[in-house]
């Protein structure tokens, strides 16, 4: 039986890992979250990792507070870079497969279509800087791994867009969202169970690889969907990015494109608008 360690398990996409995990028995799946292997802690990194002897480690923990990072630097780059790094170092020693989760935020957004997966980054953010040192640090260290870059990550677990448009709109008459930033909803319901698919397939092709549902919205198109499912009656106006400034910049355009990923795998992506009514469902 292949153990599997699973970080971040707390977080949306390791929660959605943790709802699939019965349906595959011949996998012991180990759960940790900060409590138990925090990943600002090098030594903490290599006694945990030695303790456990994982043969896969599927990464979803990160600093994902993307404005906070901004001011956070030193914490952002040690648990989305260094522990990557460390992490990396450990698999490619010990023979142990690993699977690292990263984002669009890797590129500044001003691509004129979706972005392949070799396209050249150019992280706008503290956040997306940090990402990317980690996925170098990943490739480098552990040259056989898997990157599987997502984006708009929403579930039924944690916080995200859905569930905070759904609060606005049951406590206010009307919401402004912004409509110039365009990309696609990811469902991490469907993320993890296209990981444990690659795990479950028997093969094995490293690289870099890109997943989200299918489908090119805003996120005011986006809103208008929950608000359509929800069957809200809150007024939804759309407004640009400059009228609601942030501390890190958002990439204006982030649409992965899916191709490699289908190829490989043979995974079938669902639309995103199916996705989005399947986890309201659940809500």
């Amino acid at each position: 039986m292949k153990k599997i360690l699973v970080t971040g398990a707390n977080g949306q996409l390791g929660s959605e890992i943790k709802e699939l995990a019965g349906n595959y028995p011949d996998f012991d799946f180990v759960f940790t979250d900060i409590a138990d292997f925090p990943l600002d802690k090098e030594e903490t990194i290599i006694t945990n990792f030695n303790q456990l002897k994982p043969a896969i480690v599927i990464n979803c923990a990160a600093y994902t507070a993307v404005d906070k990072a901004e001011q956070d630097v030193a914490v952002a780059d040690a648990i989305n870079h260094l522990a990557i790094a460390t992490l990396a170092t450990l698999c490619e020693q010990n023979g142990t497969k690993l699977v690292h989760v990263s984002t669009d935020y890797v590129f500044d957004g001003t691509s004129p279509m979706a972005y392949k997966e070799d396209a050249l980054p150019n992280p706008k953010s503290v956040y997306g800087v940090t990402k990317l040192a980690g996925e170098l640090a990943c490739a480098t260290n552990c040259p056989d791994s898997i990157i599987i870059r997502t984006a708009w990550v929403y579930s039924e677990f944690g916080n995200n867009f859905v569930k905070t448009m759904l609060r606005l709109m049951t406590e206010r008459e009307s919401i402004s969202v912004v409509n110039d930033q365009v990309g696609s909803p990811t469902y991490a319901g469907d993320l993890a169970q296209v990981i444990l698919t690659i795990l479950d397939s028997g093969k094995w092709e490293s690289g870099v690889y890109h997943y989200s549902n299918e489908g090119e919205i805003s996120w005011f198109d986006f809103a208008k969907d929950i608000k359509e499912i929800a069957g809200k009656t809150c007024e939804v106006n759309g407004i640009p990015a400059s009228s609601y400034p942030t501390p890190a910049e958002r990439p204006a355009f982030s649409l992965l494109d899916k191709t490699k990923i289908k190829a490989v795998y043979g995974i079938v992506v669902p639309d995103y608008k199916v996705s989005l009514k399947k986890m309201m469902v659940k809500l």
